[in-house]
């Protein structure tokens, strides 16, 4: 199996769309998806919504996703084709308690791919792809942590000269960056770079 990872600086900028659009084009992989979140303080992981609640088990849920209106992100993802689809959410910093089972689902899945920067710290995937938008300024310290693990930079293009930040850093790291202009998110070119990572038999079909 193959575990592709699509992790991203911050909010908004297209993770879930790149990783929807993955999930269409090579419906050979037969994926799983999951999506990770974590929420700050007085959210609870079992509905993510405020909560005040302290006991140990609303520090994390995994719930699978079987509504196919593509109203939610992982909804999205078996819209797009996703054999399944699973949210798991946790508190800020305590994905660690939740890992057990998200390695369980990663055991029984053909290939997955995961919306997450922070599963970086648990699992080493066969790709790891992140999305960036220097328009936005906002830079979550988990994907800066990984941005040197990244196979590919799937960039936005903007002709802003106010950027939020400098690109040229990552044009000259000599990593993979793959300009977009959405929509769409996942361009051919993209979509030959993650097929030629995959392990030979990841898109095999059965």
């Amino acid at each position: 199996m193959a575990i592709v990872v699509v992790g991203g600086h911050s909010r908004s900028v297209g993770k879930t769309s790149v990783v929807a659009g993955l999930i269409a084009a090579l419906p050979e992989c037969r994926w799983t998806a999951l999506k990770i979140t974590q929420y700050g303080h007085g959210i609870c992981s079992n509905s993510g919504k405020s909560c005040h609640c302290a006991s140990d088990d609303h520090t994390w849920a995994i719930n699978e996703e079987k509504d196919q209106s593509g109203k939610s992100d992982t909804s999205r993802f078996l819209v797009a084709g996703a054999q399944r689809a699973w949210w798991v959410r946790t508190e800020q910093g305590r994905l660690a308690e939740a890992m057990p089972a998200v390695q369980d689902k990663l055991s029984h899945a053909e290939n997955a791919i995961v919306e997450s920067n922070s599963l970086l710290h648990f699992v080493r995937p066969d790709l790891y792809l992140t999305v960036l938008n220097p328009a936005q300024a906002d830079f979550k310290m988990s994907a800066a942590k990984f941005l040197d693990h990244a196979d590919g930079v799937i960039l936005h293009e903007s002709h802003d000269r106010q950027l939020a930040w400098n690109v040229k850093a990552l044009e000259e790291h000599g990593r993979a960056i793959f300009r977009i202009q959405p929509p769409p998110y996942v361009t051919p070119e993209i979509v030959n770079f993650v097929r030629q990572h995959l392990p030979l038999n990841a898109g095999a079909k059965h």
